[in-house]
């Protein structure tokens, strides 16, 4: 069915019980589609990209089942590239426009071109922000579950203004207004939600949050005991306890992360319809850890076939040239084509082997781990939920997809 059909609405029990979420995907299968698409994009020079991820999303979306009831993406790649190369320009233009001024006035003023790449820079961050809200909204126009659309109303500026101010009295509070920025951006992304008809609402306090900090002010603690006994000169006893805050400060940033993600959640309302999330940070942790090593470990696969195979090359082939004084001057011309390819062979396979093993053993099980954790309250409303009109959205995620904002999925 494609996204131009509408559904009718799914009828609930009178006294519906909870609705559990599932993962229902094989690594296999996964591991499989994402070697396949990437080698596309390979041989395609990164066209292929688009219809990849509309492909791995698919994917990944029929997996997430709520109630046994899959969810459902109707992207179009098409869609992906023309918004991919509308934003292309525009950002040219923007960016080309902007430098010129700034590089003109700096030199002009300064006799320098430091503040203008400075300056340039800090023009970019509001884009940025900017694309991760269009981002989000063409995904969640193209998503469905039920046979109703999800849609997030336009206020990409909104958001980026918001979000940059968030951030300035983040960094000027040394991180005390954290949580502020955690729950103000998402409130604002959450109250322009719908599902079907019907808007969504994030509750709560932001303070609420601070609860999910408790393991980054442990380790701000440790870090600022291990710096007082680094200057009272005992090396020997601040370098471990160093050592351990900047571990326990990395857990803590996971930590922030999956616990205010289950407070946020347990506190957003869809109109009777209520969310809760159970999710292990040190599960979570785990699979990271594990995960990337496997994946690192998949990727250096190919760097060892081409230390073989250069070996061999050295063994087999005419090495140099030799002057008439007798000194090497290099490889011959034919040797040197065979490295060149054989090391364009190397990067790319380490490229596709990182990327399909990340979606593997990263990218799957934390979504299953997040999937299964999730349950939906007062499922007897979702039958009083009707369509929404279709987002037509046809920059898609173009703005996204030049700034390489992370918004793969």
């Amino acid at each position: 069915m494609n996204d131009a059909q509408t559904q009718g609405p799914w009828t609930a029990p009178a006294a519906a019980p909870p609705l559990h979420g599932d993962f229902q995907g094989k690594r296999s299968s996964l591991l499989a589609l994402a070697l396949r698409s990437g080698a596309l994009t390979v041989v395609t020079l990164g066209l292929y990209r688009f219809w990849m991820k509309t492909r791995l999303r698919r994917w990944y979306w029929s997996a997430i089942r709520i109630g046994g009831m899959p969810l459902e993406y109707v992207g179009d790649p098409f869609e992906k590239l023309l918004g991919f190369l509308v934003a292309v320009v525009i950002l040219a233009f923007y960016i080309g426009i902007v430098n010129l001024a700034l590089m003109f006035a700096s030199f002009s003023l300064l006799q320098d071109n430091a503040a203008a790449y400075l300056l340039s820079f800090v023009g970019v961050i509001p884009i940025w922000f900017y694309a991760q809200y269009r981002a989000r909204r063409y995904v969640l126009a193209r998503t469905r579950w039920l046979g109703l659309r999800f849609g997030l109303e336009p206020g990409a500026w909104g958001y980026a203004f918001r979000a940059l101010g968030y951030w300035l009295l983040t960094i000027l509070s040394a991180g005390l207004l954290w949580p502020l920025m955690t729950y103000r951006l998402e409130k604002y992304k959450t109250d322009r939600t719908f599902f079907g008809d019907r808007r969504m609402h994030q509750g709560g306090r932001w303070t609420m949050l601070y609860r999910s900090l408790v393991w980054i002010a442990l380790a701000l603690v440790l870090g600022l005991v291990g710096i007082v006994v680094l200057e009272l000169g005992n090396t020997a006893a601040a370098l471990p306890v160093l050592v351990f805050a900047g571990g326990l400060a990395g857990f803590g940033l996971i930590y922030y992360k999956v616990d205010s993600l289950r407070r946020l959640t347990a506190t957003k309302s869809l109109d009777g319809v209520g969310l809760t999330l159970t999710a292990s940070p040190w599960r979570v942790l785990w699979i990271h850890v594990f995960g990337y090593l496997l994946a690192a470990l998949a990727a250096a696969v190919p760097i060892g076939i081409l230390g073989i195979v250069y070996a061999q090359i050295q063994t087999l082939a005419p090495q140099i040239d030799i002057a008439n004084d007798g000194v090497a001057i290099g490889w011959t011309r034919k040797t040197q084509w065979a490295f060149v390819a054989l090391s364009a062979m190397a990067y790319f396979s380490i490229f596709l082997t990182w990327s399909a093993f990340s979606h593997a053993m990263v990218t799957l099980p934390v979504l299953r781990h997040y999937a299964r954790g999730l349950s939906l309250t007062g499922g007897a409303a979702l039958s009083q939920i009707r369509q929404r009109p279709r987002d037509e959205h046809a920059e898609a995620e173009g703005f996204a997809e030049a700034l390489d904002v992370g918004a793969s999925l």
